[in-house]
């Protein structure tokens, strides 16, 4: 039974960080669904916001189930001495807190609510593109490292450069062709994940 339970969790876990991952970047996508469907693609936007905010809730718990049922036969340790492990790894999940939440509130309502008449962020989006994939990323990486698990640290570091630049890639493109010549702009001063080292002119905001 316990096997059942520890391999039945951890196909979850994947796919609920992929499906979250997928849903997510199909509600970012608004306006080039809106090509199709017209208006009514910013009311499935939300829809959509909202069912990936619950898979990745479902995905957090999958990792938490992983405490007590984790794969014996793949459930090799990161360190023998997880004491400082977890020491380092709080240390280190700090600051990416700090920018997801930071990233977060930026955003304000469009982290849930798509609407035609949200305008482009301010804030640490003056100076980076996309700080909750920066935050949320390492933050992944760091709970399989509280874990203490190497499997499940090296499955999702392959799982994140694979998909961080896809959704990336959606987010934009999409963005473009909301913003248009303002959003191009934006992106030739800002750096998509690591903020560009040099001067900028801050984002106009009504």
């Amino acid at each position: 039974m316990y096997e059942i339970i520890s391999w039945t969790n951890f196909i979850f876990l994947n796919v609920s960080a992929i499906l979250s991952f997928y849903v997510y970047t199909l509600s970012i996508m608004t306006v080039t669904r809106e090509q199709n469907k017209g208006k009514k693609a910013w009311k499935e936007s939300i829809r959509l916001r909202i069912l990936a905010d619950i898979i990745w809730i479902l995905f957090i718990l999958n990792f938490i189930l992983w405490i007590w049922f984790p794969v014996k036969s793949i459930n090799w340790p990161i360190s023998q001495d997880y004491i400082s492990l977890f020491i380092i790894s709080v240390i280190f999940m700090l600051p990416f807190l700090i920018i997801t939440f930071k990233g977060v509130k930026d955003a304000g309502s469009e982290t849930v609510i798509t609407s035609v008449k949200n305008e482009m962020y301010g804030g640490i989006y003056n100076y980076i593109r996309h700080p909750q994939m920066l935050g949320t990323a390492p933050i992944i990486l760091l709970i399989c490292c509280l874990l203490n698990s190497l499997i499940l640290l090296i499955w999702f570091s392959i799982l994140i450069v694979i998909i961080i630049p896809i959704v990336i890639h959606f987010e934009e493109k999409d963005l473009l062709l909301r913003f248009g010549e303002l959003y191009k702009d934006y992106q030739r001063r800002t750096g998509a994940i690591i903020p560009k080292f040099r001067r900028r002119k801050k984002l106009i905001l009504p």
